[in-house]
């Protein structure tokens, strides 16, 4: 008969000895050799007619030590189940423990130790002690609408043939080809065209340009004409390189000029921008425009208090943890095992994840959060819609299939099942701390402290 024993070895870290007899593993192994033996198949023999003393000896020890870990395992699940221990990932086997040496031809009784690592009782203390939150409402400014109308009528701004670069508003047309240092393009060279903002050039590059008219060239080395901070990108894109075409000569051809002019208000413009609204005047655009933005500042200064939420719950409820064992399980739990530097170097990422996954865990039952499959189907729905600027199904015949197809796919219906749970949890959360409205101005806003910063300290 099994017998199973547990000492604790460290903080929220246990030992659990299986003590295997015979008696418990015997029979299952001659079970499963029969079994193989039916099925297996050997030159010479017909299926399932191998004799058995042939099996036992070409296979037996190997299913013989299958079987003594498999009942080991099972006998430390179910006493798991029965004891009601909630464990983090699985239970480990014993380093440093003397090796084991089954003999199918001299069965005994088996000793086998595991660790476990058990996850702790906690009170969520900032919610037992209301902290105070602030819901940002962002001011939107008259300066703030006008930015937006610039922006705007650059971005559906006209191109216009230039004679030559005058200024940052010019569209650069190149083509870029790897060459020597007299602009003899090299054999095995990639040619890469491209499209830019002049002031979105290094700025080294933009003095080079600036004059320049079409068929012009340049020859350069991108070390020469980038800063420390422009040169990955530039490598990156345009030319499609990495670090080591830093100091690879290149030809620019400029191939074409042309110059942003930008849009003129008027019905044109209102109706590309908001083509499902009526606007008939410059004040009523400007409104529609602050509404849109103020829209969008909610959405962030909601984000922003979900984050402090999320930080100050992770970083002021005292949570125990058995580092010892997770950190053994980081560095062999996974498909491959990690090097001590690695562990380290992760460790604090993911036991701040996995705070959250407690507390998350916790809150979530506590308050009865959840989701329906309803809710999923018709969120996935309600998106499909509006990418296609549709209301109602009515506009589209084609929405049962497509969702026929998206309920098939467990990532999309996963992601999205995740999402809604987590803002609905987030919703719950609003109710339980107190929170008061401030008001801020757009600059102020964003330069609040960063909530991790804010919180880390206190962990």
């Amino acid at each position: 008969m099994a017998t199973v024993t547990r000492e604790n070895i460290g903080n929220l870290h246990d030992k659990i000895t299986v003590k295997l007899t015979k008696e418990d593993y015997m029979p299952t192994f001659e079970k499963s050799l029969k079994q193989y033996a039916k099925n297996i198949n050997v030159p010479g023999f017909r299926k399932g007619m191998v004799p058995s003393g042939m099996v036992r000896k070409m296979y037996g020890q190997s299913i013989f030590g299958d079987e003594v870990l498999r009942t080991a395992g099972t006998k430390l699940e179910e006493y798991l189940k029965n004891e009601k221990v909630a464990i983090f990932a699985q239970p480990m086997v014993m380093r440093n423990e003397q090796p084991l040496s089954l003999d199918m031809n001299a069965p005994s009784e088996v000793d086998f130790s595991f660790e476990i690592g058990v996850k702790p009782d906690f009170e969520i203390t900032p919610l037992t002690n209301k902290t105070t939150l602030n819901r940002y409402k962002v001011n939107v400014s008259d300066k703030l609408v006008e930015d937006e109308i610039e922006r705007i009528k650059r971005r559906f701004g006209n191109a216009e043939e230039q004679e030559a670069v005058t200024d940052k508003d010019s569209i650069i047309y190149t083509k870029y080809e790897a060459c020597d240092e007299n602009g003899n393009v090299l054999p095995e060279s990639q040619m890469v065209e491209d499209t830019a903002l002049l002031e979105k050039m290094p700025a080294k590059l933009q003095e080079m340009l600036t004059g320049k008219k079409a068929e012009d060239t340049l020859v350069f080395r991108p070390a020469d004409v980038c800063t420390e901070e422009e040169l990955a990108s530039f490598l990156k894109d345009p030319l499609k390189q990495g670090a080591e075409a830093a100091d690879q000569n290149y030809k620019l051809t400029l191939t074409k000029v042309s110059k942003l002019v930008p849009r003129e208000l008027g019905l044109e413009l209102y109706a590309q921008v908001f083509p499902n609204d009526d606007i008939a005047d410059e004040d009523a655009f400007k409104t529609r425009l602050r509404e849109e933005l103020g829209r969008e500042y909610d959405r962030i200064s909601r984000e922003r208090l979900q984050n402090e939420m999320y930080e100050l719950l992770v970083h002021q409820t005292p949570i125990q943890l058995p580092v010892d064992f997770l950190k053994r399980w980081l560095k062999e739990g996974g498909e491959k095992p990690k090097t001590e530097a690695e562990v380290e170097r992760e460790f604090s990422g993911f036991d701040h994840q996995l705070r959250w996954t407690l507390i998350s865990d916790k809150l979530i039952a506590d308050n009865g959060v959840s989701i329906s499959r309803d809710e999923v189907i018709n969120d996935v729905k309600g998106r499909v819609l509006a990418y296609f600027g549709m209301t109602t199904d009515d506009d589209a015949p084609w929405m049962d299939s497509y969702m026929a197809k998206v309920i098939k796919d467990d990532k999309t219906m996963d992601e999205t099942y995740r999402r809604l749970l987590f803002d609905r949890l987030f919703t719950t959360l609003e109710q339980k701390f107190d929170i008061q409205e401030k008001e801020i101005g757009e600059e102020e806003f964003f330069k609040l402290p960063d909530p991790h910063a804010a919180y880390h300290h206190h962990h």
